[in-house]
């Protein structure tokens, strides 16, 4: 089995990322990166492409929008870009697979709103194969909470979804809502094929849980991969099929770039990617 390619997120430095697009690349070339996982790309295609030439990088996966008719931004919400539109700008980037990054809570606590993501995620599939590419879904901790007989909300999404919908395993965010991270890293079989690689002090309880408290990221207190709570290597050692191994701090502990060497690190020296 071929090892795990390394990338990283770039919602990791996005405030770098914002002020210095070719600075910020530049930095994670010279740490050892090939690969970097774009979002917010829908709406600046050819400018990152084009940084993203200049520092020898490529982002075969990305971040964007599928599943949901609006974003939640800072600003408030707006309507998601059509389908046709995303998977366009991801072929101009060069990307292989379009990953929806957040369904909202509320929407997995029904089988009604589970099939319905799932047939979303179904009609995205049939969408991006017209445009050469893939489509997957990154989990946070909601998709956990809801038991429908003795199945997850996560697990009857993925029986309801086709096989060639890929998935993207958040392996904080696996641990938070209460999985067995490396059984489940085995059940998804070659379906799995990007795990985000993070690592720090699982919540306590699910934050997305019905009755939690107000929950934001600067909350959580994540680590350097190998230093905290997650079980990275054993769930890296239990995939068959995994193509990248992304690195990501949804709140970097320190300065965000030697943060990412020393996750890049701690997979090299490990031996878990190419």
């Amino acid at each position: 089995m071929a090892l795990p390619l390394a990338s990283v997120q770039l919602y990791t430095l996005a405030t770098e990322f914002s002020e210095d697009m070719s600075g910020s690349l530049d930095k994670l070339a010279a740490i050892g990166l090939r690969n970097v996982e774009a979002f917010d790309f829908v709406r600046r295609p050819d400018e990152i492409r084009a940084a993203l030439d200049a520092s020898g990088l490529a982002s075969p996966t990305g971040h964007a929008p599928l599943l949901s008719d609006e974003l939640w931004t800072p600003d408030g919400s707006i309507p998601t870009p059509a389908p046709e539109v995303v998977f366009e700008a991801a072929a101009k980037i060069g990307m292989t697979t379009v990953i929806d990054p957040f369904v909202p809570a509320e929407r997995w606590l029904t089988e009604e709103g589970v099939a319905d993501i799932a047939e979303r995620m179904n009609r995205a599939a049939e969408k991006a194969a017209e445009f050469g590419l893939t489509v997957g879904y990154h989990n946070h901790a909601q998709e956990f909470v809801a038991d429908f007989g003795g199945q997850t909300a996560y697990e009857r999404f993925l029986e309801l979804t086709d096989d060639r919908v890929e998935i993207e395993l958040d392996l904080f965010w696996a641990l938070t809502g209460g999985q067995d991270v490396p059984a489940l890293v085995k059940s998804l079989g070659d379906r799995l094929v990007a795990v985000h690689v993070k690592d720090g002090i699982a919540p306590a309880s699910n934050p997305w849980a019905p009755g939690a408290d107000a929950f934001g990221s600067d909350s959580l207190e994540q680590l350097r991969a190998g230093t905290g709570d997650v079980p990275l290597a054993e769930s890296l050692q239990a995939g068959t099929g995994i193509k990248f191994a992304v690195i990501e701090y949804d709140k970097a502990p320190g300065d965000v770039f030697e943060d990412i060497a020393a996750s890049y690190a701690f997979l090299k020296d490990g031996g878990f990617i190419a």
